[in-house]
């Protein structure tokens, strides 16, 4: 049996403030320093089982420079959870990019504060194969924002893993799209 990805290992990007960053991924996003030396910082969100998930390195030489990642994503443990760091991304002054519900998941993007794609997200309980991100208003009650996974998830479950979806499935994604548009 060849070898697999068990998981995510960590996402590494170059940094150009590394005490800006080092002072979001440990107080706002609640992670541990792990290692830190002249070349950069790294964090886990459990260091008991992973000396790192986010390696800080510097060398980025303006904010103005092309993104160098395409986004981090890291999952929080509750719906509640993940309301709470919108609202507190909301009075960081964070710029939000959209809030979906993937089926699977609810994420969360935003951009930190050197404007890295970042994503925080909450496992819904549903298994989804779909690439689909719904907007979703995660403010409402628990029941009204699981109505609207369980509408998402409806519309995706037959959708098998490495496959694309049908006509049908992007037909009905787009609907659901412009319903949550309105």
């Amino acid at each position: 049996m060849p070898a697999k990805v068990a998981n995510l290992g960590h996402i590494g990007f170059y940094v150009r403030d590394l005490d800006v960053m080092m002072e979001f991924y440990e107080n706002f996003m609640g992670m541990t320093l792990t290692k830190v030396g002249p070349l950069g910082a790294f964090f886990s969100a459990d260091p008991e089982a992973c000396d790192h998930e986010i390696a800080l390195i510097n060398g980025r030489p303006s904010l103005e420079d092309p993104q160098w990642i395409q986004q981090i994503s890291m999952r929080v443990e509750s719906l509640d959870d993940l309301r709470d760091f919108k609202r507190r991304i909301v009075e960081r002054g964070y710029q939000i990019d959209r809030i979906v519900s993937h089926a699977s998941a609810i994420g969360c993007y935003f951009r930190d504060p050197e404007n890295n794609p970042t994503e925080i997200f909450w496992l819904t309980g549903h298994t989804s194969w779909a690439q689909v991100g719904i907007p979703i208003d995660i403010d409402r009650s628990d029941e009204d924002v699981m109505a609207e996974v369980l509408r998402s998830y409806d519309a995706v479950k037959s959708v098998e893993m490495g496959k694309p979806a049908s006509p049908e499935t992007v037909s009905a994604i787009r609907e659901l799209t412009a319903a949550s548009s309105t």
